[in-house]
C-alpha cells in the first residue's frame, strides 16, 4: 500500500509550526510511520506552491495535496482526519 502523503507549511522562526510537526511525529508513529510520509513546506522557498494550494497562515497541512488544515489543529482532529484517510486508501 502507498502510503499518504502529509505536508506541513511552514516558515522559519515559527514556534506553533514546530508543535505541529511533533504532533505530526508522534501520530505518524501510532497509526504506522511507514503508511504516512510527511515532509516540510517551507513556504519562503515554496511560495507559489503553497499560494496554488491556499495556504494563508502557518502552520497549514495537506494530505494528498489537499489543503486540509488552514491553521493549526488539535492532535485529536489530526490523528481523526489521518486515521480517516488511511482507512479510505486501505479499502
Amino acid at each position: 500500500m502507498k502510503p499518504i502523503q502529509v505536508e506541513v507549511f511552514s516558515s522559519p522562526g515559527c514556534n506553533r509550526c514546530g508543535r505541529v510537526l511533533d504532533m505530526l511525529r508522534t501520530i505518524s508513529g501510532e497509526l504506522g510511520s511507514e503508511r504516512i510520509a510527511w515532509r516540510e513546506v517551507n513556504v519562503v522557498e515554496e511560495l507559489d506552491y503553497a499560494v496554488r494550494l491556499g495556504v494563508l497562515s502557518m502552520p497549514a497541512i495537506a494530505i494528498d495535496g489537499e489543503l486540509v488544515f488552514k491553521s493549526h489543529p488539535t492532535a485529536g482532529k489530526l490523528r481523526e482526519a489521518l486515521a480517516t484517510r488511511l482507512q479510505a486508501v486501505s479499502t
